[in-house]
């Protein structure tokens, strides 16, 4: 099979190999597995490999740079228009070449995947709309273009649409799925210290050694992650006398916001920016911890979220696309309110609750330990001879 990638997502070379954004180059070489050739359309960047990132794996992989661009202002969508035709022919022209086209949305190449594949009706093709598909959310308008047109079956054919939870009314090719990080031989029972609210008190009155509050970010330091709310939130429980201690795993350009504030308000010792690290490191990071604290304004399928149940550690996060869903609307963490009062809250109400927090952290892990790599890449293969 001649597999066709069409993606936004940024790519590096070492001049040999094709890099790219870890957990989703880890996806892509399960869907590789399954293929004869891959053609992969998409932007390079000249930049170094990251730790985060990894490489493909597939002996016949022939990789088409598309110049980078964006539509987010009336200048940036004039000099889209320049490149459109460079971006046109290169689309077209991998279509014209693939057996199966496959589309990575919402993004910039999404849209222009979208549209051009109109144009092949008889090809097999699959999407993965990695974003939020819960039609009643706000979205920018490239995104609900994308939408809108991957479930018109009168203009998109042979093709099924993976989305992140299952929603009311949908069309016929609109496949509910989900993600996974972990391979079944990873799995292991991790049990959390137990917690009180007495035994985290820094001034514990009897003189015991208080126990240590973990808390654990992972994703992009942008404003769309909102990781300053998690910093904040430390702040505020050390002022309430609770130990606390907080991980953040990411880059982005929020980071001089959250060390300008981590060193106004004398944190160095309870907050560390780790940066971007390689899976193994953060696995170490959310065995430890008790709490995810993930304050997003949009998800599709948070992989944090489901990562951090993995390992027992509860999400406080935030009502956005299937995340209640995936939380068991309570039953394995907890829906906040996008603001420092309300994470407090909920992480204060397990402290003052330490078997339901017990009882919680079992409850995540026997839920997420269902998605396993395996099972993935079991699914996947089933989408591929279906079609």
């Amino acid at each position: 099979m001649k597999f066709l990638i069409i993606t936004h997502v940024e790519h590096k070379t070492d001049g040999h190999s094709v890099y790219g954004y870890g957990p989703y180059i880890k996806e892509m070489n399960l869907w590789l597995k399954y293929v004869d050739e891959v053609k992969v359309v998409g932007p390079m960047i000249d930049e170094s490999i990251d730790p985060i990132d990894l490489v493909y794996k597939h002996d016949k992989l022939d990789f088409v740079k598309v110049p980078v661009f964006n539509l987010t202002s009336v200048l940036q969508i004039l000099k889209t228009l320049f490149k459109l035709p460079v971006l046109w022919f290169q689309t077209i022209r991998a279509m014209v070449w693939a057996e199966h086209i496959h589309l990575r949305c919402p993004g910039n190449m999404g849209l222009l995947g979208s549209i051009a594949q109109i144009f092949f009706p008889h090809k097999m093709k699959t999407a993965k709309y990695a974003g939020n598909w819960d039609p009643n959310s706000k979205q920018p308008w490239s995104y609900n273009v994308q939408k809108w047109i991957l479930s018109n079956t009168f203009l998109t054919k042979n093709m099924k649409v993976i989305v992140y939870g299952e929603w009311a009314e949908q069309s016929e090719n609109i496949v509910p799925f989900f993600t996974a990080s972990y391979y079944e031989n990873e799995k292991e029972e991790v049990l959390k210290p137990s917690i009180t609210i007495n035994h985290a008190l820094s001034g514990n009155a009897l003189g015991v050694q208080p126990s240590t509050i973990n808390l654990i970010y992972v994703g992009a330091l942008s404003s769309n992650k909102r990781p300053l709310l998690s910093v904040q939130t430390v702040y505020r429980l050390i002022n309430e006398g609770i130990n606390v201690q907080l991980d953040l795993f990411g880059e982005g350009v929020e980071r001089d916001v959250l060390e300008a504030y981590i060193r106004d308000n004398q944190l160095e010792k309870n907050i560390v920016l780790h940066g971007n690290q390689n899976a193994e490191t953060v696995k170490k990071y959310y065995k430890k911890a008790h709490f995810l604290i993930f304050i997003s304004k949009s998800e599709g399928w948070p992989k944090v979220v489901a990562e951090a149940m993995f390992w027992g550690c509860l999400p406080i996060t935030t009502d956005v696309s299937c995340v209640n869903y995936m939380i068991g609307h309570g039953k394995r963490g907890k829906i906040t309110e996008p603001n420092v009062e309300d994470i407090v809250k909920k992480v204060k109400y397990y402290l003052e609750n330490p078997a339901e927090f017990e009882q919680s952290s079992r409850h995540a892990m026997e839920w997420s330990q269902q998605f396993t790599l395996e099972k993935f890449e079991e699914e996947i293969g089933k989408l591929l001879n279906e079609n």
